[in-house]
């Protein structure tokens, strides 16, 4: 399942002429630095943004009423968060970014949409720096889940300012 933004969709540019930099979006706080990373990169190499929202499967199956209640709740969620940041992008890179919102397990869906958009370049994730460890995808990418991308991964190090982030070139 899968929503596109009226901006211009990921696989309308040809692979090769404009970086596109996938964030995926999620409910943590180095999800921001990751998100000002991409935005930065993109400004400074005229690319664009992409934003994943994935959402988990409901815990109600047995309960399928209540179950498409909660999905649908969650998806207009997704959706209108995806618009918030979607706004964000566009002022800090210049340009809008496709959304994509998806059901399922985040690593599947993350491989499943970069199998499926040739558009996609770079993948920024930030490392947390809670006592959780680093954040479920950048554990999975040190489990394989980077061996299984085709494009390159760019992890923010954890605790990385806004200023600092907008130091790089």
């Amino acid at each position: 399942m899968e929503t596109s933004a009226s901006s211009p969709s990921v696989s309308d540019t040809p692979p090769g002429h404009t970086r596109i930099f996938l964030v995926v979006v999620d409910d943590t706080e180095e999800m921001r630095a990751a998100l000002a990373f991409a935005c930065r990169r993109a400004r400074a190499t005229d690319g664009r943004v992409a934003l994943l929202r994935v959402i988990e499967p409901s815990e109600l199956q047995h309960f399928a009423f209540i179950g498409k209640i909660v999905e649908h709740e969650t998806r207009e969620q997704a959706e209108q968060m995806l618009q918030r940041m979607a706004a964000e992008v566009n002022r800090r890179s210049g340009h809008l970014p496709s959304l994509h919102v998806r059901q399922g397990k985040p690593v599947d869906e993350l491989l499943a949409l970069v199998r499926e958009d040739p558009g996609i370049s770079v993948l920024v994730l930030a490392a947390g720096r809670g006592k959780e460890g680093p954040g479920p995808l950048v554990t999975a990418c040190g489990a394989g889940l980077g061996s299984r991308l085709r494009i390159p991964v760019t992890i923010v190090p954890a605790g990385m300012s806004e200023e600092e982030i907008e130091r790089l070139a």
